[in-house]
């Protein structure tokens, strides 16, 4: 049997003596797009953080198998692991085509010469990014920056890519728009990580999800199933099928 591209359990995160994450156990498949979902302050970013490198942290993280014994931003970077924080993080005074070229250069550092290629593929997903490559990033709207942020992070050819709420302050259409090209990925051989507040949205995309509530996992299962589980439906979705805000 083939082992998960990522693999962690009982993961722990403490800010002082408060536990931020409780012996979390999550697993995203080779080629699978795996959503995190619940409640403000529940641990998602903290999670993706800790898993990251940017976090201290507990437990047990295994890459395709091989175990990261302290999880690092260079190691987990290294080993083919992207992450778009929730602010996105980008050079506003740099243009678009400047932010992406900066999200391969450890490829470029480590004598892979394939950036023309690899912005030739994120302009592909993306083709207002190449109409705006000369623009500078501050002066785009806010889909067009996401859409920047997930450009970037696959310059560096990801095999797992971790989003951090990809549709915060975005409009529905654009939200519809990124969440499409997430689903896209696969075809990629990128697996995802989503962390993602409008829960429904994030289910229609996933193949798997997990519901995290006050630091620890309350319910995992196919992101199908969950779209159908009363739980699911009173807290996160709504009532009635409403979406929940």
């Amino acid at each position: 049997m083939t082992a998960p591209l990522l693999d962690i359990q009982n993961f722990s995160v403490c800010y002082g003596p408060v536990e931020a994450l409780h012996q979390v156990a999550l697993t995203v498949g080779e080629g699978e797009i795996v959503t995190v979902i619940g409640p403000n302050g529940a641990g998602k970013s903290t999670l993706l953080n800790a898993v990251m490198g940017l976090l201290p942290s507990t437990g047990g993280v295994q890459l395709a198998g091989n175990k990261i014994a302290r999880p690092s931003v260079e190691a987990m970077v290294a080993r083919g692991v992207g992450l778009v924080p929730e602010k996105r993080e980008l050079f506003g005074e740099m243009s678009v085509e400047d932010n992406l070229l900066l999200g391969g250069f450890a490829r470029w550092r480590r004598g892979q010469r394939d950036q023309a290629e690899r912005m030739g593929e994120v302009f592909a997903l993306f083709p207002r990014l190449q109409e705006r490559r000369a623009q500078l990033a501050a002066t785009l709207s806010g889909g067009e920056r996401q859409m920047l942020a997930i450009g970037r992070a696959l310059m560096a050819r990801p095999k797992l890519l971790m989003l951090d709420e990809p549709s915060l302050g975005l409009a529905p259409l654009i939200v519809r728009e990124v969440l499409h090209i997430v689903a896209s990925l696969r075809e990629l051989g990128v697996s995802v990580l989503l962390i993602e507040q409008n829960a429904r949205a994030a289910l229609q995309v996933a193949d798997r999800g997990y519901v995290l509530e006050m630091g620890a996992v309350a319910l995992s299962g196919e992101a199908s199933a969950l779209l159908t589980d009363r739980r699911v439906i009173e807290t996160y979705l709504g009532v009635g099928g409403k979406k929940a805000e």
